[in-house]
């Protein structure tokens, strides 16, 4: 279970009302919760992924495939149980992600898509599309990030209302051991193993886009 932040989020950043969890119930709490994610960037490709609560307790890992005609990517529960897998649409403009439940890859399983706002960008944006949003016109949500400042953050749709924010940490034990070390607040009511998997995507379609692979510059926000 993960643990409980007990710093409120500021004022611009009220707690959304979701009634319906995106992945799982078990990833909504009341509270606001505060993960860290690590990932080893000194790997063959793909380094993996481990997402602890902030006392330590593993609460999620992410796997790459690295023999695979798709970018695949399946998230974890702590016993290694698969919850959703990330598979990369080919052939796509705009950097085309899609989720499903557990291994899945079939249609019916889906979940949400996620892409880039547009094909040319200074900073990341991805709009995010719930399965059910078939004609994509208006998102569900947004993921907007600074490579320079090594952060990001998820909306609501086109509101300004946050419901997740990341940002990078730097300690001198991650650099000399080749790990990302970022930190996730995630609001109220909002599935944090839903904003995991957004920043993981994130984390794949940065390297893509600068044509580095296991670079801690480019895998920030």
């Amino acid at each position: 279970m993960a643990q409980f932040s007990t710093s409120p989020f500021p004022p611009s950043a009220s707690p959304l009302p979701i009634n319906a969890p995106i992945i799982s119930p078990h990833f909504c709490a009341s509270y606001p919760v505060d993960l860290s994610i690590v990932r080893k960037v000194m790997t063959f490709r793909d380094g993996d992924f481990v997402v602890t609560d902030i006392n330590g307790n593993i609460i999620f890992k992410v796997k790459g495939s690295v023999f695979s005609l798709h970018s695949n990517r399946v998230l974890l529960d702590a016993a290694g149980n698969p919850i959703v897998t990330l598979r990369q649409k080919l052939m796509s403009a705009h950097d085309r992600w899609q989720v499903f439940r557990g291994e899945s890859t079939n249609s019916s399983d889906l979940i949400f898509t996620v892409k880039r706002s547009s094909m040319f960008q200074w900073k990341t944006k991805l709009d995010v599309f719930l399965a059910n949003n078939t004609d994509e016109k208006v998102c569900d949500f947004k993921v907007k990030g600074s490579w320079s400042e090594k952060s990001c953050v998820v909306y609501a749709g086109e509101s300004s209302s946050i419901v997740a924010q990341m940002h990078k940490k730097t300690t001198i034990q991650s650099v000399l051991i080749g790990k990302d070390n970022f930190m996730v607040t995630v609001c109220p009511n909002v599935d944090y193993g839903f904003i995991v998997t957004l920043i993981v995507i994130l984390t794949a379609i940065n390297e893509a886009g600068a044509g580095v692979v296991g670079s801690a510059v480019v895998a920030a926000c």
